[in-house]
């Protein structure tokens, strides 16, 4: 019992992280139906800009956390909120400067710009000046203290910040889409670009701010991996390579396009990989994320909560 609630733990809280980021290739998707595989370099850049918000704040809080200082309980709020704004104008400059030239352009192209966009985050992120190639830990925003402990499984404060974070932010998307003026003028987009456009909605305006919106959520993503795994390894890693890729698994598994399907298939990517790990291998851990990619895609292709669309010729 105390491995299952143990794994039950882990899973939930990597799921949700998965879900959080699935979000931004999921809207960019359903609104200009291309994949933006920048996204998980933004998600890298979220992490490492927590890391270098937190160490100045602290600095100039004049707060010596290896002398035994304690960072205050508005640290964590404030570094989180300043790394979505940075990575949110992030967001927004390269939409402006590579993709909305490509507007009209064939995907094909689209998908070129968005790999070079990727590559280029990637390497410039690993120069000596900005961030390096040196693993860094990130200071201490939130005590790890256990709360509770449910036989030998301790819950600790840590654990329901992280998820508590995500589900909060997955929510608010979740009202802002379905539930406000803007939210509605981006599924109009979804729905008809072209119509939307006619229908006086500022289709440039929303494009710009689903990408805005989609960076702070993959910024928030970075900022809570950061504080779970405490080490953040270098931007060109392959357990960031790894981390984009499963949250973009997660939203085709939920049904690219679809914002509760991205968390759907986030948590359900989750408990897979949480629970084959424990009872099958852990060494197959990536095998079962791929494994249920390739079955989804062969036994449902719009996934989970998706369906399938008709091109007319």
């Amino acid at each position: 019992m105390d491995t299952l609630l143990q794994t039950l733990k882990d899973a939930l809280t990597i799921g949700s992280l998965y879900a959080l980021i699935a979000l931004g290739y999921t809207m960019v998707y359903g609104i200009l139906k291309f994949i933006n595989f920048a996204h998980s370099d933004i998600v890298v850049l979220g992490g490492w800009l927590s890391l270098v918000i937190a160490t100045k704040l602290l600095a100039w809080l004049g707060v010596d956390l290896a002398a035994g200082g304690v960072a205050s309980w508005w640290v964590g709020p404030v570094v989180l909120t300043l790394a979505m704004a940075c990575c949110g104008l992030i967001g927004f400059t390269i939409e402006r400067l590579a993709y909305k030239p490509l507007r009209g352009a064939p995907r094909l192209n689209v998908l070129i710009t968005a790999i070079g966009v990727s590559l280029f985050l990637q390497n410039s992120g690993q120069l000596q000046f900005i961030f390096g190639t040196s693993p860094r830990k990130i200071p201490s925003l939130i005590s790890d203290a256990t709360l509770f402990s449910i036989g030998d499984v301790q819950v600790r404060l840590l654990d329901l910040v992280v998820v508590g974070t995500a589900v909060a932010l997955m929510l608010a998307l979740e009202y802002l889409v379905f539930h406000t003026k803007i939210g509605r003028a981006m599924r109009a987009v979804s729905y008809d670009v072209r119509t939307a456009g006619l229908m006086g909605i500022p289709v440039d305006r929303v494009i710009s701010f689903t990408f805005i919106l989609g960076s702070s959520l993959a910024a928030a993503g970075g900022f809570l991996w950061a504080l779970n795994f405490s080490v953040i390894k270098q931007p060109a890693d392959t357990s960031w390579v790894l981390l984009g890729l499963k949250a973009f698994v997660a939203a085709v598994v939920g049904g690219i396009g679809n914002v509760r399907g991205a968390m759907l298939g986030g948590l359900a990517i989750g408990l897979l990989e949480g629970f084959g790990s424990t009872y099958v291998n852990p060494a197959l851990r990536d095998v079962y994320v791929f494994a249920a990619l390739i079955l989804v895609l062969l036994v449902k292709p719009g996934g989970i909560l998706g369906k399938a669309v008709v091109e007319k010729v």
